[in-house]
C-alpha cells in the first residue's frame, strides 16, 4: 500500500543543491489497514525537511508486517524509484511480526552495522529495553537504507542525537551525508542548527552561495 502523496516544499532552490530521492517506510499492520492513524511517516518527513537543505522527492510507503512484502518494498525503492537514501520505521522488536531487521538483510549487499549500534546507545539513555530493538542498516546499490524505531521521539533521537547531554551523544544522521558520498550517491547538505554533517576535509564542497 501506498501512502498518499506526501511532496513536501522544499528549503532552497531546486538548483542550489543536488536534487535526492528519499524514500521513507512506515512498517504497521494495524495502521496500514487502517485501525489507527500512521505517525511515523509524518516524523520521518517532518525531521529530514528541517534537517536538509537539498530539494527533496518524497517515496513513502505504508505497509504491513510481512517480511517478503517489505524486501519487495525496498527492492521497488532503490531499484526503480532510485532512491537515494530510505528510511524504515517499525518492525524490529523481538516481537514474532517484528521482521523489518530480516528483510531489510535480505536485500542487502553490504551491512553497515555501526548505525544500529549507535541508535541503540542512543535509545539506552532513555530506556533499558533499547537493548531489544534490532535496527540495522544496509549499502543496496548507491543507496543507504536504514531501520529507525516505531515512536517519533525516538525517531527524532535517534537521528539528531541528545546535543544537550554531557557529553553530547551524536545521532546517526550526521555520518547519513558522506556515506552516501562514498557509494556514488549526491551531495546530502544539512541545516547545522538540527543536525550538522560530519565529512573529512578533503569531501567537503565550498559553501553554497545563499540564494
Amino acid at each position: 500500500m501506498t501512502a498518499p502523496d506526501t511532496q513536501a516544499p522544499t528549503t532552497t532552490e531546486a538548483g542550489a543543491h543536488d536534487p535526492i530521492t528519499i524514500g521513507i517506510v512506515s512498517i504497521s499492520d494495524r495502521a496500514s489497514t487502517g485501525v489507527y492513524e500512521d505517525k511515523g511517516l509524518p516524523a520521518l518527513q517532518a525531521w529530514l525537511t528541517r534537517a536538509i537543505r537539498n530539494p527533496i522527492e518524497w517515496q513513502p510507503r505504508l505497509i504491513p508486517d510481512d517480511e517478503a512484502g517489505i524486501s519487495a518494498t525496498l527492492r521497488e525503492l532503490v531499484d526503480d524509484a532510485h532512491c537515494d537514501l530510505v528510511l524504515t520505521t517499525g518492525g524490529t522488536g523481538p516481537a514474532p511480526r517484528d521482521v523489518t531487521p530480516e528483510a531489510t538483510l535480505a536485500v542487502a549487499h553490504k551491512q553497515m552495522p555501526g548505525f544500529g549500534e549507535q541508535m541503540r546507545n542512543i535509545s539506552l539513555a532513555f530506556v533499558p529495553t533499547a537493548i531489544l530493538s534490532r535496527q540495522v542498516a544496509v549499502i543496496r546499490g548507491k543507496a543507504l537504507i536504514i531501520n529507525l524505531p516505531g515512536q517519533p521521539k525516538a525517531i527524532a533521537e535517534t537521528l539528531e542525537g541528545l546535543p544537550a547531554s554531557q557529553p553530547p551523544v551524536r545521532g546517526i544522521f550526521a555520518a547519513v551525508p558522506y556515506c552516501i558520498d562514498l557509494i556514488g550517491g549526491p551531495y546530502i547538505e544539512t541545516d547545522d542548527s538540527v543536525c550538522k554533517a560530519f565529512r573529512p576535509k578533503s569531501a567537503q564542497r565550498a559553501p553554497r552561495a545563499a540564494s
